[in-house]
Formats: C-alpha cells, structure tokens, sequence
C-alpha cells in the first residue's frame, strides 16, 4: 500500500466520522470535499506524469540533436563532395607540376584520405566499428 493511499484512506475515514458527527444535512458538502482532494490526487498524479514525460522527450531530443546522423544532412555531403572535386583539379595540377606522379599521387591520397575521414565522421558504422553489445560472452 502506497504512503498516498493511505492518506487518502484516513481522508475517507475523517469524512465518514464527519457525517456521523454532523448528520445527514451536511452529507453533500462532505463528499464534495472529499472528491475534490481525490481529484487533487489525481492531478497532481497526471501532471506529475506528463513532466516526466515531457522531460523524457526533450532529453532524447537533446541527445538525438548531438548525434553525428543529425548533423549529417544530404546537402552537406552533396557540398563536400563538390568541394573535394573542385579542389582537386589545382591540387592535381600542382602535386603533377611540382613533383611528377608521385607528386600527383600524395596530392590524391590526401583528397582520398579527407574524403574517408569525412565519410566516417558523418558515418561511424562504415567502417565496421561497432559498439561491443553489453554482456558479451568474452567479458567477465
């Protein structure tokens, strides 16, 4: 039994004496005000209800909004990929022009390499790194 329950259970024992005190005259202000506490109760069980609640979403809002995925939108990887090509026609031509091919292959592996990065920021799981489920057989 609920701390609140039996509040509410020595309301009703109170207001059942209070009848028998006063008499039947007063029986309808009596029970109103007994139901008003109830629906108090009620109340403040629901809105308490409806916080926690609210408070659950806005933390799973909050937590959603930090995520790399929400961040990561179509226009910004359609942008960076524009932008990595565009800058690779001046990075090819002055790694090709400065150091021959081998200049023009490091000027592509750091596109390359900008490139992957990028894609495991906005995508953590590309790569295979995955989060270990809890309680996996190998731990103790």
């Amino acid at each position: 039994m609920d701390a609140r329950d039996t509040d509410l259970k020595k309301e009703l024992d109170a207001t059942l004496h209070a009848r028998r005190d006063l008499g039947e005259e007063y029986e309808s202000e009596l029970v109103d005000s007994f139901l008003e506490k109830v629906d108090q109760r009620i109340d403040g069980a629901v809105e308490r209800r409806v916080r926690r609640q609210l408070a659950e979403q806005q933390m799973q809002t909050t937590r959603d909004s930090r995520s790399p995925k929400a961040m990561d939108s179509w226009g910004e990887r359609f942008g960076f990929g524009i932008v990595s090509l565009v800058l690779a026609v001046p990075l090819s031509a002055i790694g090709g022009g400065v150091g021959d091919l081998p200049g023009l292959l490091v000027a592509w592996a750091g596109i390359v390499g900008v490139n992957i990065v990028q894609a495991a920021r906005t995508n953590p799981n590309l790569f295979g790194r995955r989060k270990s489920p809890q309680g996996s057989y190998w731990e103790d």
